[in-house]
């Protein structure tokens, strides 16, 4: 599919802005886990979403005509890692951890992306590219801890919720770039359509496997805290976040999308302040500042299309590989 790709800076704008609405998770999430377990409020949302879906995809079928086996792995990828695992691991990490740290921890997602977009996409590097990635990781790391030493993990539940973090960092930054590869061939609701749909049989199944209480989990949803939440969560944080970080996403690079993605832990840990009434300290303000620089100054960096990037089917990875990731 042939689409006219915008310029450079307006789609990293574009993938900031969704990115900046994925911070609105943290603040409602906390509040479900009350009374929903972290599978059934990712289903619940697969289930809502699957509306706006199924009638994307019925209207754009002929897009998906011209998808090959290596696309249709992509797909998968993005559903059943980006979508669905990491949305669970993401969630569940809330109830073990601490809320900002497994908001925070989102950080280290680009140095997944960054090594995938190099190793699969074959994107080369600009210099300046790695001069903006570390002061992005210095700001992460100041917006995580300020300007004190961390101390190791003090208990075994927060370890746990830390590591559930990592790993959705792990399968979102994978899906940064499984995103790219597809961004130029379906549009970008066709794409979103995608990964709400393919992953909805695997939440289907984790939630089967765990035998919920449907009469428990009814009575949940009839409270109106929780259904007006969920149906929020859907729409921001899910839906409309996804339509604009992809619609940025087709001009723009993997390596330097996963740096706009930062601005995600960056808005949450502001939206923390304001609504949660967390303190953030000087550090914290200064890598918040940084990180939001390094945005601004990735948008404003000459762009070209890599004439040398090679195509996905000749380095495209194993069903293998992609289960490993």
């Amino acid at each position: 599919m042939t689409q006219n790709k915008q310029p450079s800076s307006l789609g990293i704008w574009w993938i900031a802005l969704g990115a900046a609405m994925w911070g609105l998770d943290g603040v409602f999430i906390v509040s479900l886990l009350h009374n929903l377990t972290s599978s059934q409020i990712v289903w619940l949302e697969h289930v809502l979403l699957f509306f706006f879906a199924f009638p994307v995809l019925l209207r754009k079928r002929h897009e998906l005509k011209q998808l090959k086996l290596n696309d249709w792995l992509a797909v998968l990828f993005i559903g059943w890692g980006g979508s669905a695992l990491a949305s669970v691991l993401f969630t569940a990490g809330f109830t073990y951890g601490n809320p900002n740290v497994v908001l925070i921890l989102q950080k280290i997602q680009p140095l997944f992306a960054v090594f995938l977009a190099t190793l699969i996409l074959k994107e080369r590097l600009q210099k300046n590219y790695w001069k903006l990635f570390i002061a992005a990781l210095i700001g992460a790391y100041l917006l995580t801890f300020g300007l004190h030493i961390p101390s190791a993990a003090e208990n075994t539940s927060q370890l746990i919720g830390s590591l559930f973090a990592i790993g959705a960092a792990a399968l979102w930054g994978g899906s940064t770039v499984m995103g790219k590869h597809l961004a130029g061939k379906v549009s970008f609701t066709t794409l979103t359509a995608l990964r709400f749909a393919v992953a909805l049989p695997l939440l289907t199944v984790m939630v089967l496997a765990q035998h919920p209480d449907w009469q428990s989990m009814g009575k949940a949803l009839s409270l109106t805290p929780v259904w007006s939440n969920l149906l929020f969560q859907t729409l921001v944080p899910s839906l409309i976040s996804l339509l604009l970080y992809y619609h940025g996403l087709d001009g723009v690079k993997a390596s330097h999308a996963t740096i706009a993605e930062l601005a995600f832990p960056a808005t949450g840990l502001l939206l923390n302040w304001l609504i949660l009434h967390q303190t953030i300290d000087l550090g914290q303000w200064i890598g918040f500042t940084i990180v939001w620089l390094a945005v601004l100054q990735l948008s404003r960096m000459n762009t070209k299309p890599d004439k040398s990037e090679l195509s996905f089917e000749s380095s495209s990875p194993q069903p293998a590989d992609l289960a490993s990731k």
